[in-house]
């Protein structure tokens, strides 16, 4: 195979600040979840915050997955959307400098403004998060590749596409197009928001069943209609032949298809929560497409998992996976 994991999901740089207790209700913003918001919105809260204290990074949650992906040693290809502006460029020549592969190319690209993310964090290390999509909103099945689906391991799907009519429509391709090919299918929920206010069109998504879910407690409590972790993942084998779930400081809980597996966290010092679930995945999928176990790949994980959330920001530099998988193997 060409490429361990073809993604599919929305381009946003995140705009990485930190804020005070008080500023959610302030400001009138639901702490703890991902938000969309319009750009009148987006541009009002950051004439509030102090934007010389804050860092631009790459993200978006399936963007997150495929550059952690690669930065442990795997291939990965992104298919997503920005627009010929100085954020586009940015989170373009972000994926190629973490050797991320992409058919889109700046040139191409349509006027307009690329998707941001403000990403805030609290002293409690939760991150509330209020996105204005742009042109990513735009993402449909035009901008998928084919070829390199078919050539890859698993394709990974991004929860929070639900929420566009024409990115929901990307996921239903991508998989279809998978699936015809015998790639394996995976889904993260990204957010308790999409499976709580999207729960139709993410039904619409798993269908049948996907073949690996990526979720958190909440996210697969809200999805199977329970406030039982034990009912929620008996109920999750009606719609994932396989699946993680990540429990914050508990570590996660995982299902192979025969046995439950539970991973143990590490003890860490979470300041920003950020991208831990993204960072799991990458760190998963690298594992289970390198002769790791679904437990080695958990075990895995979990430890990049519990150096992410060490620093501000939802990604690692090269030199700190390294230094993970030399841990993980030694």
């Amino acid at each position: 195979m060409k490429y361990d994991v073809f993604g599919v999901g929305n381009a946003i740089v995140d705009i990485v600040t930190e804020v005070d207790h008080h500023f959610f209700e302030k400001n009138e913003i639901e702490k703890g979840v991902m938000t969309l918001v319009d750009e009148k919105r987006q541009l009002h809260l950051m004439s509030v915050i102090d934007m010389k204290k804050s860092r631009l990074s790459g993200g978006g949650s399936a963007g997150n997955t495929v550059v952690a992906l690669s930065q442990f040693g795997g291939k990965s290809f992104y298919s997503c959307l920005v627009a010929q502006d100085e954020l586009g460029k940015f989170f373009l020549d972000d994926l190629s400098h973490h050797g991320v592969h992409t058919n889109l190319k700046y040139e191409n690209c349509p006027a307009g403004h690329s998707g941001r993310c403000l990403v805030m964090t609290s002293p409690d290390a939760q991150r509330t998060m209020n996105t204005f999509l742009g042109v990513s909103s735009f993402l449909s099945p035009l901008h998928l590749d084919d070829e390199a689906i078919r050539n890859s391991s698993y394709v990974y799907l991004e929860g929070y596409l639900v929420a566009s009519p024409k990115g929901l429509d990307a996921m239903k391709e991508a998989k279809k197009i998978a699936e015809r090919n015998k790639v394996q299918v995976a889904l993260t929920f990204s957010d308790s928001s999409m499976v709580k206010y999207f729960s139709k069109q993410m039904e619409e998504i798993v269908g049948a069943s996907v073949d690996l879910l990526f979720c958190n407690e909440e996210e697969a409590m809200i999805f199977t209609g329970t406030n039982s972790l034990s009912i929620a993942r008996e109920k999750l084998k009606l719609s994932a032949k396989r699946f993680v779930i990540t429990r914050g400081a508990n570590g996660a809980l995982v299902f192979d298809g025969d046995t439950f597996v539970d991973i143990e966290p590490y003890a860490t010092r979470a300041i920003d929560t950020n991208g831990a679930g993204d960072m799991f995945a990458g760190a998963f999928l690298y594992g289970i497409t390198h002769g790791h176990s679904f437990a080695g790949s958990g075990k895995l994980a979990s430890l990049a998992s519990s150096h992410v959330v060490k620093q501000w920001g939802p990604r690692l530099q090269k030199t700190e996976t390294e230094k993970i998988l030399r841990e993980f193997n030694g």
